[in-house]
């Protein structure tokens, strides 16, 4: 019977920290640690490792290039040593506070040093002197790393921030910043947070705060899947294997981990780790790792991966454990593109091939004419056109000697890779993708759902309201691990994902009435899971993987089920008796899908648009679908632009009009802001004006924190000039206020004056527009027709503004201000008088006169109606 080999320790230092790397052909390995001495054993050997004396005391870590390796010290210093002469080393800096980190670009020419100071130095190892220098971090850097081609340079600072520089350019640019990944600690703190660089070159994965490794991609910066690790402490060191097929994570809790990263599923726990890990290397070509602990001890694991998945290590660099892989196109890039002066080629297209019915493979081989049936020595009197003179194609055909042969007869040749369209990914509005162990479900103006994973066992859901006096705050325990969920004044929704013994199931509670109204669940049938749900005053709707729309009842009656026309479902929203469903339709220009909605009245049984486009710009994605509180469709997009749809009543008359364009806002215009906004709702204010209620996000975040910021509200703005145009009105009108020239500041005044105006006239355009489909559907109430009249009178307020503005600036702008005045509603019949004044109070007595026309003519035609009335 054969014993496993027990794993020995070898003495590399004196009890303490102690690190290690491998050169790049792994031949040697390198150690520092507190002593004033590095060692290097040679792979494979079992003889005493050389010293290096001389060295810093008190090293903190360790890199090392082709022939040398650098260490940092605690004292300030990076040195460079030999590894030929096994000489003292020199100096390339010095830090005023301790180093911590180093890493070597892996052509060898560039050394970055991370320290408690600020910047990160990147020192050019031909020359010291020349140096760059990283200064957007906020605190003290614990870990930098280079990707595998050196053009990008990861920073783990011990804020809990990552900071990615491209270091492409003379001057390295930030390219992103990423935030609420890594945990905050202490720069002696044994915890990694160390960047991990995949081999394929797309993605990166680090340590956590929940014991966690989680792996992002590079292309769109998206978290990807993660090493779910039973760690009962914080991970200390982690490492990819040479080809990213396998990871091995160790942590305080004094367990090695070995992971299958296609499956993030553990193939061996090895629990005969005798002190905590702080540095961990696979070997670059053999099945060993070796690492080093905080006693001084180094351990060369040989034979690491057991033999039954050796396999797995032998093959070829994997992808990284991505939920979708990011060069397939999924981040919405444009595959081709039109330019001036050059052709557009088509993608995916293969060169010509013969035919599969030519008259060669017709004939068969002993009537093809050519070299290869034919010996050498019975030509029968062939003419070979060995000088170009064209004897063998006397008829000026062309050949088919450029087209490609079939690989034999009967067999289909091979096609080009079938064109794969992407398509728009299933959401819930509101919801968000995982942070830690925390993610919100749905947030309304009546408050948010979130849920809480507790050690991946159950999940615990928390609802919470922001006017307390009206419902209470509450929390389960979630068992079931809901992941969706719809918040209303009248109850909650929430909806889970089948799994192998339970199917899909929809639960809603609702709040606490005088009705006292039970809660319900019901499930899905099995194999059918849930795309998304939404809840209004009257139904609840729930769109599934099998392209049905169910929707049931409060009370959890199943009123209807039918199959979406527009597949797969996307999305969902319900006001009332309305819902509004979302789905992949055909595929655009661009080679994504177009999204298709359809509207319908359950109640009355009537589809007032369906299957119809929604208006998405080339590469941008849907990012929230919601009804207003007066029961308007909205929508809002990737770019920050929100929509509404008018006329949504009538068939075939439906356009998405925008009303507010968040980067053109005024708070954005001097450009020191990075913010994006997460929607909510749009409803009125105290003033009963139209207002965006939406969640700031701060930096380059793509989603609220939980618990989420508090509701900020702006009001609706129909894009009609830039940010940049109103930054510049605002300069302008700190000028005019200290420029002497009176006709030039009044000429900018009048221009400013008459961009107001045109805003509030077309907005209020488009929401009278709004509410008089809603009226001419419903019974309106008396509240109703008193708003419906304050717009017309806001539309003619404007309209009478212009129309002062033109008559100011001048006799010939007559035509413009007769145009303004048709465009006035009149509702209360006083605003031509109102204009005919404008126009006598300016001298414009020809346009006065056409308003006087337009007024008798008005007149008659009131007068004709009460005849025929």
């Amino acid at each position: 019977m054969a014993f496993p080999q027990q794993l020995r320790g070898r003495y590399a230092h004196a009890p303490g920290p102690t690190f290690l790397t491998y050169t790049p052909n792994g031949k040697k390995l390198v150690t520092a640690g507190v002593d004033n001495f590095c060692r290097v054993f040679t792979t494979g050997s079992d003889e005493e490792p050389s010293n290096i004396d001389d060295c810093q005391e008190n090293n903190l870590c360790i890199a090392a290039g082709d022939g040398f390796f650098i260490t940092g010290a605690e004292d300030g210093t990076v040195n460079k040593y030999s590894l030929g002469t096994n000489d003292g080393g020199d100096i390339l800096w010095r830090s005023t506070l301790p180093v911590r980190d180093v890493a070597l670009s892996p052509d060898g020419n560039w050394v970055a040093v991370a320290s408690d100071e600020l910047v990160v130095h990147v020192i050019n190892m031909k020359d010291i002197q020349i140096v760059k220098r990283l200064r957007d971090q906020n605190r003290s850097v614990k870990h930098v790393s280079f990707n595998k081609n050196g053009t990008q340079l990861a920073i783990s600072c011990v804020d809990g921030s990552i900071y990615i520089y491209s270091m492409d350019t003379e001057q390295p640019e930030l390219v992103k910043k990423v935030d609420n990944m890594i945990k905050r600690l202490e720069p002696e703190a044994e915890s990694s947070a160390r960047v991990m660089w995949h081999p394929d070159g797309k993605a990166f994965a680090t340590p956590t705060a929940l014991r966690e490794v989680q792996v992002m991609s590079t292309n769109d910066w998206e978290r990807q899947k993660t090493f779910k690790t039973e760690h009962t402490s914080d991970i200390t060191a982690a490492a990819w294997s040479p080809n990213g097929a396998l990871l091995a994570t160790t942590s305080s809790d004094l367990n090695l981990c070995l992971w299958d990263a296609k499956t993030q599923k553990i193939l061996k726990k090895y629990d005969d780790v005798k002190a905590t890990i702080l540095a961990m290397v696979w070997h670059p070509t053999e099945n060993i790792l070796s690492y080093t602990n905080n006693e001084g001890h180094l351990y060369i694991h040989t034979d690491f991966v057991p033999q039954e998945h050796v396999d797995i290590m032998q093959k070829h660099v994997q992808p990284a454990p991505y939920f979708h892989d990011p060069s397939e196109g999924r981040s919405g890039d444009p595959t081709t593109k039109l330019t001036n002066g050059t052709k557009h080629v088509l993608p995916e297209r293969r060169a010509r091939a013969g035919s599969a019915d030519s008259l060669d493979d017709l004939l068969g081989d002993e009537f093809r004419d050519d070299d290869e049936n034919m010996s050498d020595d019975a030509d029968d009197g062939f003419v070979i056109d060995d000088d170009g003179a064209g004897y063998t194609n006397g008829h000026g055909k062309r050949t088919n000697g450029h087209l490609g042969l079939l690989e034999s007869i009967g067999k289909r040749r091979p096609t080009a890779p079938n064109f794969l369209p992407q398509i728009h990914e299933p959401f819930q509005p509101g919801g968000t993708p995982w942070r830690g162990n925390r993610r919100l479900l749905c947030c309304s103006l009546v408050g948010y759902v979130s849920t809480i994973s507790q050690e991946g066992s159950h999940y615990t859901a928390e609802v919470k309201f922001y006017d307390e006096h009206a419902h209470r705050n509450f929390r389960f325990t979630d068992v079931f691990g809901y992941d969706k969920a719809a918040l209303t004044e009248h109850g909650t929704l929430f909806s889970c994902q089948p799994k192998e013994d339970t199917p899909a199931m929809i639960y809603y509670r609702p709040h606490e009435t005088w009705t006292n109204r039970a809660d319900w669940r019901t499930n899905l049938p099995a194999g059918e899971s849930v795309t998304a749900i939404a809840l209004s005053e009257s139904y609840v709707v729930v769109t599934t993987s099998a392209n049905y729309v169910r929707i049931y009842s409060l009370f959890g009656l199943p009123i209807r089920v039918y199959r979406h026309k527009a597949s797969p479902a996307v999305t969902c929203a319900a006001w009332r008796d309305y819902i509004l469903t979302i789905g992949n339709g055909p595929v655009g220009g661009d080679g994504t899908s177009q999204l298709l909605y359809t509207i319908e009245n359950v109640k009355r049984d009537e589809i007032y648009q369906s299957e119809d486009i929604v208006a998405l710009p080339p590469n941008i994605s849907l990012t929230s679908v919601f009804f207003s509180t007066d029961g308007d469709p909205y929508i809002y997009d990737s770019d920050g632009v929100l929509l509404t749809l008018l006329h949504w009543r009538t068939n075939s008359q439906a356009r998405w009009v925008p009303m507010l364009d968040t980067k053109c806002m005024a708070r954005l215009a001097g450009g020191g802001k990075q913010e994006s906004y997460w929607p909510v709702c749009v409803s009125r204010d105290a003033d009963g004006k139209h207002v965006f209620h939406c969640m700031i996000i701060k930096g380059s975040e793509r989603y609220p924190t939980n618990p989420p910021p508090m509701l900020s509200e702006f009001p609706l703005e129909i894009p009609l000039s830039s940010a940049i145009d109103k930054s510049r009105e605002e300069k302008d009108r700190d000028v005019d206020a200290m420029s002497d020239d009176e006709d030039g500041g009044a000429t900018k005044k009048t221009e400013n004056k008459q961009q107001q105006h045109e805003q509030n006239f077309v907005l209020s355009s488009a929401l009278h527009a709004q509410l008089s489909d809603s009226l001419s559907h419903t019974r309106p109430t008396a509240h109703q027709k008193q708003d419906l009249v304050s717009l017309e009178v806001q539309i003619d307020r404007s309209l009478l503004q212009l129309l002062g503005l033109e008559c100011l600036a001048g006799e010939d702008r007559g035509m413009k201000a007769l145009e303004l005045v048709t465009l006035m509603r009149d509702a209360n019949g006083k605003m031509l008088d109102l204009a005919s004044k404008v126009a006598q109070r300016y001298g414009r007595d020809m346009l006065g006169e056409k308003i006087q026309e337009l007024q008798e003519k008005k007149l008659l035609a009131n007068t004709e109606e009460d005849d025929d009335f």
